[in-house]
This record gives structure tokens, C-alpha cells and sequence, in this order.
């Protein structure tokens, strides 16, 4: 599984690369970012951490769509005399963005949470949230929720540099 998620992410550099200097309005780059799970998910699950790769098209009028694929794990917690598991997932998003000023935008990102390891399966996710863009530096403070049986909620930092 890693191998093809790093395969597919090379592809998507190399395209990008060939393609930066046509589409001026187009962007990538890789991204990390921590999540911070709340509620249930919060009690069972440690602080989570991802990689990925972004994706962004300007649009007009301050729109833009953006879209990223990404790995992000949970480690699991013990609570009494219970062990949870870890939650591992390969995030798939995309959505709209919308630039309020020259470096500080809002988004909203949904797509699928493809879940690895010990849980199968996948959720549907929604992501809102806030974030500035200072030449390739993007940073963003977001929400994002796992609709699965019950949410997988939690409060995230994505810090990425986009070419």
C-alpha cells in the first residue's frame, strides 16, 4: 500500500512539473499536517499525523479548487482494561476555496477517508476551514469529520509549500 500511495504521488509531481509552465494558475506540493481528535474519538485515539500531496486552481473572482491525497494515522489509546486501535486512512479531498484577501482564504473540502491497517472500509468526510497563503507557504487551521458509524471528528494544522 505505501509503495503505490508514494508511486502515485511521484506521478503527480512529475504531471505537475510538466505542466507548471503552461497552467500559471495551477499548483502543487507535498503537506503535513497533525490532527487533534475531539469527543469519543478524542478518548480512544492519540494525536494524529499525516503527509500528503495539494493540489490548487485559481479560478476567477478569488474562487479556486483545490484537491489532496494524503496518509493520516491515529494511534490508539488504552482506557481501562480495553486496547483501541490505531486509525489509519489515505484522505482523498477536494473542494472550493475562496480568497477573502491577498493571503487569507476559507475552504471547504469533502471526499472520502479510505481507512487502512486494522479498520476497513471507508467514511465520508467534510473539512472547513481557514488558512493563509504567503508565496508557496500555505498554512491552515481546519475541522475535519470522518462520517463513519459514529464521526471521527477533530481540529487539524496543515502546513504545506505549494510549486
Amino acid at each position: 500500500m505505501k509503495n503505490k500511495l508514494f508511486l502515485m504521488m511521484a506521478v503527480l509531481l512529475m504531471g505537475s512539473l510538466a505542466t507548471h509552465a503552461q497552467l500559471k494558475r495551477f499548483s502543487l506540493g507535498p503537506y503535513v499536517e497533525a490532527g487533534f481528535p475531539v469527543g469519543d474519538f478524542g478518548d480512544i485515539n492519540k494525536t494524529g499525523f499525516g503527509v500528503g500531496l495539494n493540489a490548487d486552481i485559481k479560478l476567477i473572482a478569488g474562487f479556486g479548487v483545490t484537491g489532496s491525497v494524503g496518509y493520516m494515522r491515529f494511534g490508539g489509546q488504552t482506557v481501562g482494561n480495553t486496547d483501541f486501535p490505531a486509525v489509519a486512512a489515505v484522505p482523498v479531498r477536494v473542494g472550493l476555496k475562496y480568497q477573502l484577501v491577498s493571503i487569507l482564504y476559507v475552504k471547504l473540502e469533502g471526499g472520502a477517508a479510505n481507512f487502512v491497517g486494522d479498520l476497513d472500509g471507508s467514511a465520508f468526510l467534510l473539512a472547513p476551514g481557514i488558512g493563509i497563503r504567503v508565496l508557496g507557504l500555505d498554512v491552515q487551521a481546519k475541522y475535519e469529520n470522518w462520517f463513519r458509524n459514529s464521526g471521527l471528528g477533530f481540529f487539524g494544522l496543515k502546513a504545506g509549500f505549494n510549486f
